[in-house]
């Protein structure tokens, strides 16, 4: 039959016999000789309230937050070269940098954060209101790292689950809804004792509280939540103990 398969009509409830082409080429099984982890810094956002939103403003929105994210990374010396091809999530953006010497973990902390917070400002200021709807963009970002697999359908990984849990999680949503701030950051447990409590140029671990936590795969995992208040409070003196500054940003604030 030339790589085609007979169905019995009579079996299947038809009146005649189905010819199915079973000449094209097989997937491959996906076994664990195929699974090739790359270990990558991840980077992803989610616009607030989006679902709320009319389509043409998402559509919008959508514009807008590729267009500051490309502005961000450039003012970062994040190339594109340094990246993957963004991930559209519809409402938001997946974003897999690569582990480059030029580009440390520290850079998404400081200063793209910031960066992309002040962009948002200035994008925001006025349109409250804009054509009778809000059209203001705020968003969740999370930072995390770790090996990430693509079966050419697309990426998928343990990392990848951790981050997208602390994204969406209820106290991430809740801390942007108190703040009047346009992002709310939250970072994996690995980025606050790897990166976060170092206190590298422009990153303040006192402005982090591990707000979040959460189980994959039978491990709990902690999300730290970036107080933006605290993070830009003038720096208390040195040689105080960690309740004692963060009581001291609360009151600059």
């Amino acid at each position: 039959m030339n790589g085609e398969m007979v169905i019995d009509g009579e079996r299947t409830g038809f009146r005649g016999p189905v010819l199915v082409d079973a000449s094209g080429p097989r997937l491959p099984a996906v076994g664990p000789e195929l699974l090739r982890p790359r270990y990558r810094a991840i980077l992803a956002v989610d616009i607030e309230g989006s679902t709320a939103r009319t389509d043409p403003v998402k559509a919008e929105l959508r514009l807008v937050l590729y267009r500051l994210l490309e502005e961000a990374f450039a003012r970062t010396g994040i190339a594109e070269r340094h990246r993957d091809p963004y991930v559209d999530r519809g409402d938001g953006v997946l974003v897999l940098i690569r582990p480059l010497d030029e580009v440390p973990k520290t850079l998404l902390l400081h200063p793209l954060v910031p960066i992309l917070s002040s962009l948002l400002s200035e994008y925001n200021a006025g349109r409250l209101l804009s054509q009778g709807c809000d059209r203001r963009i705020r968003i969740r970002v999370v930072v995390h790292a770790g090996e990430v697999h693509n079966d050419g359908h697309g990426n998928f990984g343990e990392a990848l689950d951790v981050a997208f849990r602390l994204l969406d999680s209820p106290e991430a949503k809740g801390a942007l809804r108190r703040t009047a701030a346009p992002l709310v950051l939250v970072v994996s447990d690995d980025i606050y004792h790897s990166i976060v409590r170092h206190g590298y140029a422009g990153i303040r671990a006192e402005s982090y509280a591990p707000l979040v936590r959460l189980r994959v795969t039978g491990r709990t995992h902690r999300g730290w939540i970036l107080d933006e208040a605290a993070a830009l409070a003038p720096a208390p003196p040195p040689g105080l103990t960690a309740r004692t500054r963060r009581l001291l940003g609360r009151r600059a604030v």
